[in-house]
């Protein structure tokens, strides 16, 4: 966790995101637990999604909605906004001089960083998550992950370039279960910034007042069950007959049902709704995407190391997500995340 409030539940108010993250600096530096170096770079993330989050409130007014003309290299076509973001995300982390590597969902490859002073952290990310909803003005996100600096990818390489990339792509290809820490970013009503470094979940209220955010929600748990299922249903007909069978076991009485349907369309909107309330979120696969559309780096191992962390699970269907070794940067795999009792069910069924 990032920092222990228990004493002090009346001034919660009182802590920002740097204060708090400072202080758990110092406790664990005291331990030798924590990397001074991690707490820089989430500060950087903090300051692109601020900027993202004026971006994104004033879209509609600064010419940045529509499509910008060009896919990404998954042939999704790109809103104006996604390239922007991306830009933010990949500046911040440059001026941060604790990254070696950035990966995003919006590149083909993964990047060496040579503004680097110290740290050399491995940084993936989804820099404008549900980017199809800007238009509707319906919430959008960003997702983070960090990884442990490697040696693998040294700019010592740069004389030999197909080197140094491939060495790069198997830095970043590590397995959730390595994760240092993870975030997102929600831009809705509020904006929301929530975090993990492994020691319990914290989530933050950006104040536009002071320009900060400030901690709202310490120690986030989600619920051990809860009756709200987030998924498309427009994919039905493509599904396999177990995922059919759960999910219509969901709308029947005889088994616990009905559960409540909710779905905006946005993994960080729908994701921080389960967070807080219960159920689960899913994308399944189906017979026109056999791995669902979510990437195992960007999306689903962060998301299933912060919901785990909270005390939920994230699965495949059939594995945990954070033990799956990715063999390309931007693999896709189904995802099951949200309340431990309602991913076993999902389990049960799909391992059938």
């Amino acid at each position: 966790m990032l920092l222990s409030l228990s004493s002090h539940s009346t001034s919660l108010d009182l802590f920002s995101l740097e204060k708090t993250t400072t202080e758990k600096q110092r406790q664990e530096q005291a331990n030798g637990s924590l990397d001074p170096e991690l707490a820089v770079v989430l500060s950087s993330v903090a300051t692109a999604c601020k900027q993202i989050a004026s971006l994104v409130n004033r879209s509609g007014i600064s010419n940045l909605t529509g499509l910008a003309g060009a896919a990404n290299i998954q042939g999704e076509d790109q809103k104006k906004l996604d390239v922007v973001s991306n830009e933010v995300f990949c500046n911040a982390l440059r001026a941060s001089g604790r990254t070696g590597v950035i990966a995003s969902e919006e590149e083909d490859l993964p990047v060496a960083v040579e503004e680097t002073y110290s740290g050399n952290y491995v940084v993936v990310f989804d820099p404008l998550d549900g980017s199809s909803n800007i238009d509707a003005g319906i919430s959008t996100g960003s997702i983070f992950g960090v990884y442990a600096p490697s040696e693998e990818c040294s700019l010592e390489d740069m004389d030999d370039p197909e080197k140094m990339m491939q060495n790069c792509v198997l830095n970043v290809c590590q397995p959730g279960n390595s994760l240092l820490a993870a975030g997102y970013c929600l831009y809705s009503s509020s904006v929301n910034f929530v975090i993990t470094v492994g020691r319990g979940v914290w989530g933050f209220t950006y104040d536009g007042l002071v320009g900060e955010f400030v901690l709202t929600h310490p120690n986030m748990k989600v619920p051990d069950a809860g009756k709200i299922y987030s998924v498309n249903e427009g994919n039905y007909q493509r599904w396999s007959p177990d995922v059919k069978a759960y999910f219509d076991s969901l709308k029947n009485t005889s088994d616990g049902g009905p559960y409540s349907a909710r779905y905006i369309g946005s993994l960080v909107g729908d994701f921080h709704r389960t967070l807080l309330y219960g159920g689960l979120y899913a994308y399944p696969g189906d017979s026109k995407n056999p791995n669902g559309k979510l990437r195992l780096l960007y999306e689903c191992a962060p998301m299933s190391f912060i919901m785990e962390q909270a005390g939920g699970k994230g699965s495949t269907g059939d594995s945990r997500v954070l033990d799956m070794m990715p063999d390309k940067v931007h693999q896709r795999v189904p995802l099951y995340v949200g309340s431990p009792k309602e991913i076993d069910i999902v389990e049960k069924f799909l391992k059938k």
